[in-house]
């Protein structure tokens, strides 16, 4: 994939976020281009399975997982060390 077409800007100015595969994995990353923003699988053109995100400083902020494309399970929020701050249900599981 060349990741340069993935630097595009909108029509509104707003600049798309940088993303790559690896290992079937689609990692997106921070307007800075090197920290991550967010990782998971893709199936369908839908998040699939376990994703995660992350703030600019690396520390991460969201977890869960998708069926479908909705989410589903356990999902986690972490505080800015990146413990767990609060614990959500979603949909079946």
């Amino acid at each position: 994939m060349d990741n340069e077409k993935c630097d595009l800007i909108h029509p509104n100015g707003i600049k798309e976020k940088k993303l790559e595969v690896i290992d079937g994995y689609t990692i997106k990353y921070h307007a800075n281009g090197i920290t991550m923003w967010s990782k998971g699988k893709i199936v369908n053109n839908q998040p699939e399975g376990y994703w995660e995100w992350y703030r600019p400083d690396g520390t991460i902020k969201r977890s869960g997982y998708f069926e479908n494309g909705e989410p589903i399970g356990e999902w986690i929020t972490y505080n800015n060390k990146g413990e767990k701050y609060k614990i959500t249900q979603k949909g079946k599981r």
